[in-house]
């Protein structure tokens, strides 16, 4: 089969950074999600926090709902506040690019769909669940009631689709922004797997 590099946007609770691992340990292939913001801080000199889902405890998600915009992913290179989001996101770009041009390999999240659309080597996976299912696997997790989980959920998916907005312009729950977009709580994680290598095979087969 032929290598991809295999992009996974994923609603939380839905188990897709899990299903990123089994795929890339099925393929042999390496797995990045929190690498990238390790690569992208000490490739920046900025704090990894700064990269960090961890800021929506913060202001972040107030600031994207005031401010989101545009088309363009990376900032103007005569930005002087390289701490601000576009900037920290560029530091994201560069090295997501840099881990495609190394080979196959499974990305999580960070906008990566968008920012290797148009290479022919690329895969781009949704995975999504009802909201039953993302409970109750954000439950296994997350040692909270399960109404903080609730709202835990709803505010990690609503960042996750502001930053989305505000970095590509798009709508992260837009399917076609995708190659595929698979239903975890139908198929499961292995179930989901398996699509995504089907997916692969028959692209191979067709794509001229």
């Amino acid at each position: 089969m032929k290598p991809y590099v295999i992009t996974i946007a994923r609603q939380y609770g839905s188990g897709g950074k899990t299903v990123g691992k089994m795929l890339a340990d099925k393929l042999g292939i390496p797995f990045y999600n929190r690498e990238i913001i390790t690569m992208a801080s000490e490739d920046s000199g900025v704090n990894a926090m700064l990269f960090s889902d961890e800021r929506l405890k913060g202001d972040f998600l107030t600031r994207l709902r005031a401010h989101y915009h545009g088309n363009t992913p990376v900032p103007n290179d005569s930005s002087k506040s390289y701490l601000k989001d576009e900037a920290l996101f560029a530091y994201q770009v560069k090295i997501i690019r840099r881990l495609a041009d190394q080979g196959p390999c499974v990305m999580i999240g960070r906008c990566a769909d968008y920012i290797l659309a148009g290479r022919p080597d690329v895969v781009r996976v949704f995975v999504h669940a009802d909201k039953d299912f993302c409970l109750e696997q954000a439950m296994k997790v997350d040692s909270l009631p399960e109404n903080e989980v609730e709202k835990k959920i709803a505010e990690i998916d609503e960042y996750r689709a502001r930053y989305y907005k505000h970095h590509t312009g798009h709508d992260w729950y837009d399917a076609r922004n995708y190659d595929l977009s698979l239903n975890s709580g139908v198929l499961g994680f292995d179930g989901t797997v398996e699509e995504i290598i089907k997916y692969m095979e028959v692209r191979e087969q067709f794509q001229k």
